[in-house]
């Protein structure tokens, strides 16, 4: 005699087949739940005017973009930098307590040059926008 489930009096392998069918069908009504929301969200988009053309058209908000991005390197390679002098004047003084003034008057100059350049890509960055 075959084994009972605990549903309804129905054979593993009865089972095991509906158990596949509800996975079809969740994966099926994930699907169109996903291709509703893909549509949904297309709708606004498409009852754009006149407006979204000419928005589309103008290069304004590309040239925003760029110079974000370009900034953003710039302050990246301006930390980096930063970083790597504020340890090396660190290791540097660690090696050579007597010359700790020189280095640290060497690292202020340095970082105020570095912090300058930064600053310089910000006006850039306003003045291109």
């Amino acid at each position: 005699m075959r084994a009972k489930s605990y549903k309804a009096g129905l054979s593993f392998e009865k089972v095991r087949i509906l158990g596949r069918r509800e996975k079809l069908m969740r994966r099926i009504g994930l699907l169109l739940l996903t291709v509703l929301g893909i549509l949904v969200s297309a709708v606004p988009a498409l009852a754009q005017g006149e407006a979204a053309t000419a928005a589309a058209n103008s290069a304004v908000g590309v040239k925003a973009i760029a110079a974000g991005v370009g900034f953003a390197i710039a302050v990246f390679g301006g930390a980096l930098g930063q970083s790597r002098i504020g340890a090396a004047a660190c290791e540097g003084a660690a090696r050579n307590p007597g010359a700790a003034g020189k280095i640290q008057t060497m690292m202020i100059l340095g970082l105020a040059l570095i912090e300058s350049l930064v600053l310089f890509a910000l006006v850039i960055v306003f003045i291109k926008t």
